[in-house]
């Protein structure tokens, strides 16, 4: 398990989508250095932390895109969705391709 805090939401002011992407893409490639052949990622900072859903997707998933050609090992990625617009956000940007991540 690996574990990253999210950053809180305060309207975009605090850095707050580079910090974002940075849990996304420091996760997996630690996931991958360990030699992880998978990982899931909830929606970081959706919750309590309050950053935009559809935004934090997008970060998301762009993110993922960007650093998953660079690993070795992991080769299935999830999104765990735990409501159902979360799903609907990540099915629309992820259209197909969500078979593959």
């Amino acid at each position: 398990m690996i574990h990253t805090v999210g950053p809180v939401w305060h309207g975009g002011k605090l850095n707050e989508e580079a910090l974002l992407a940075s849990c996304y893409r420091e996760s997996l490639l630690l996931a991958d250095s360990h030699g992880c052949t998978s990982i899931a990622f909830p929606n970081i900072s959706t919750g309590i932390f309050g950053f935009p859903k559809q935004l934090a997707a997008e970060i998301a998933v762009q993110t993922i895109k960007a650093e998953l050609p660079r690993c070795s090992h992991v080769t299935r990625l999830l999104f765990d969705c735990y409501e159902s617009e979360n799903y609907y956000i990540y099915t629309a940007l992820l259209g197909e391709e969500s078979v593959f991540l």
